[in-house]
């Protein structure tokens, strides 16, 4: 799911106790008397922020791709389950798994028949070109996945003129046919992602965050603005598209109001009371404890996401342009000190590519040693000792960023700590146009369960953007570019995924990260949900189709 902002930190200490006081106070209520929600079709939840975009072809955060999961349907999407089960590509708009020529270079689908947009507009295959364009022109992060895999993508990148050649539709037959650069093993899954979500020809070419484009799945946004979003039915879910998509579930509420609350304790107080349905994100570390005591199994479950937490250093800025004083970096952190910060809501780990991902094989090149941090640093001895840290304001990520910025002090930089607004914060270090990109916080959440997805966007050369930028490193190493290609043409297999956990550890001795660990995710639901209908989906979360209540 790219990128995920949780907010989940507040200060240690003695505030702890209280923390803890207070949400004994706000649970005092009985279970009977917590009372009921205004209308058992509504469901009420709480997001810590606006997502990145409200907009398919834009958003690369957890929050878009959860918001937006039921609402925008690609021609393949994921399963509705959990675990493994959950990152099984199925069809989605298309009738079926399309079909495979050319060596694994042309797929072939057909659009299901009488499908519609909210707003009534016929679903047509061309849709699927005009998405993939709309892309481009707004140079969404997630353009890379498509402009590099599809013939003539790059070209129409450069360009923006004459189509991609390797598009071909026919609205009469609703047949698409995709002709690809070379064979690309996971393509079906990129067909699956929100990115690929069809959108009708004519849709502006700019970012409807505020005013979202038609929906094809059961539940479309009726209202958005940076307070919240409101859900209602898809007309034309009921119309026609529901019997054209029978293994999509529906959703058992008809309405869903999200409003944003930036203060964790204020969301989880609202779910005790029973005045918010579902918190999306997680709660305070500091009260996680309490709540997995009082709630854990009832009202509150956990689940390790694939994910990687992180703190990127620019490899073309000194100091960082030097390995030296990265590597100085990943000594000076500790993964465990951080597990502290958050609350233990994250398992530490000490490189790029996950647990329970394919190619994934523990190894820690830094074990945490402040005096091989400081001597490292010493011999490097760098012209420019001034570096800025970037963080964003939703704790525990300001935490995070403090705790580094701290930690680069002890090894002797001059550090300004910069905290932007979790809002825009992907949008402000993601731009060449802003200054002083030294290092910072960042975090990526699958995508689907392949290593490429988590080299490709953020490592690889070619996925430098002046814009919507991934790879904050800016780090490109043309060997290793090369190695990325090759294997993303092959099948994932014991060979495959030993070349890619070797892959992990060529990028962690050139420290372009200092990665800390993986997130356990939290599902937190009021008194009237049914709790165990809840499902949470490895690449979306929470799916909001999975919502009911205990008497629906």
């Amino acid at each position: 799911m790219g990128r995920e902002r949780k907010r989940s930190w507040t200060r240690l200490g003695t505030a702890l106790v209280v923390g803890l006081c207070v949400v004994g106070a706000v649970g005092g209520t009985s279970a009977s008397g917590d009372p009921p929600p205004p209308s058992r079709t509504t469901l009420r939840a709480v997001f810590a922020s606006f997502p990145d975009y409200m907009d398919p072809q834009l958003s690369y955060t957890g929050e878009g791709w959860t918001a937006m999961r039921d609402v925008y349907v690609p021609l393949l999407t994921f399963r509705h389950a959990e675990g493994k089960a959950g990152t099984e590509v199925v069809p989605g708009l298309a009738q079926s798994l399309p079909m495979i020529t050319d060596g694994g270079r042309t797929y072939t689908l057909f659009l299901r028949p009488g499908l519609r947009y909210s707003d009534g507009t016929p679903v047509r295959a061309s849709d699927f070109e005009y998405t993939v364009e709309r892309m481009v022109k707004l140079y969404s992060g997630g353009l890379y996945f498509y402009t590099a895999t599809i013939a003539g993508g790059e070209r129409f990148e450069a360009t923006g003129r004459g189509g991609i050649s390797g598009i071909v539709s026919d609205n009469a037959s609703g047949k698409i046919v995709i002709h690809l650069v070379e064979p690309t093993s996971y393509f079906p899954a990129l067909l699956a992602l929100p990115f690929a979500a069809l959108v009708p020809r004519g849709t502006p070419n700019r970012d409807l965050s505020f005013d979202p484009p038609p929906a094809t799945g059961p539940y479309e946004i009726v209202s958005s603005d940076p307070q919240g979003w409101d859900y209602a039915r898809n007309p034309a879910w009921g119309a026609g598209n529901a019997a054209a998509l029978p293994d999509l579930p529906g959703g058992s509420v008809d309405r869903i109001d999200v409003d944003v609350v930036r203060n964790p304790e204020a969301e989880v107080r609202r779910v005790i009371a029973g005045k918010a349905d579902w918190m999306q994100n997680p709660p305070p570390p500091r009260l996680a404890a309490n709540l997995r005591h009082r709630f854990g199994g009832t009202r509150l479950r956990s689940d390790r996401a694939p994910s990687t937490y992180y703190f990127w250093m620019n490899t073309k800025r000194p100091p960082f342009d030097d390995v030296r004083i990265r590597r100085a970096a990943n000594f000076a952190v500790s993964p465990r000190a951080l597990r502290r910060i958050y609350g233990g809501q994250l398992s530490p780990t000490h490189q790029i590519l996950p647990p329970d991902l394919p190619g994934f094989e523990r190894f820690n090149l830094y074990p945490y040693d402040m005096r091989k941090a400081r001597r490292l640093a010493a011999a490097a001895h760098p012209r420019d000792r001034r570096i800025t840290v970037w963080t964003d304001t939703e704790s525990p990520n300001t935490e995070a960023g403090i705790y580094f910025a701290g930690q680069l002090r002890k090894i002797g930089f001059r550090v300004h700590l910069k905290i932007v607004s979790a809002d825009s914060y992907f949008n402000v270090i993601g731009s060449r146009r802003t200054p002083n990109l030294d290092a910072g916080w960042s975090n990526w959440f699958m995508d689907y369960p392949h290593p490429d997805d988590f080299l490709r966007p953020l490592l690889y050369g070619g996925s430098i953007l002046p814009f919507f930028n991934g790879n904050f490193a800016k780090i490109a190493v043309p060997g290793l570019d090369a190695k990325i290609a090759a294997l993303s043409r092959k099948p994932l297999g014991p060979a495959t995924e030993r070349a890619y956990a070797s892959l992990d550890r060529s990028y962690m001795k050139l420290a372009p990260w200092v990665p800390y660990g993986t997130r356990i995710l939290t599902t937190f639901v009021s008194r009237a949900v049914d709790f165990d209908k809840v499902l949470f989906n490895p690449v979306f979360g929470a799916e909001l189709t999975s919502f009911q209540f205990e008497d629906g």
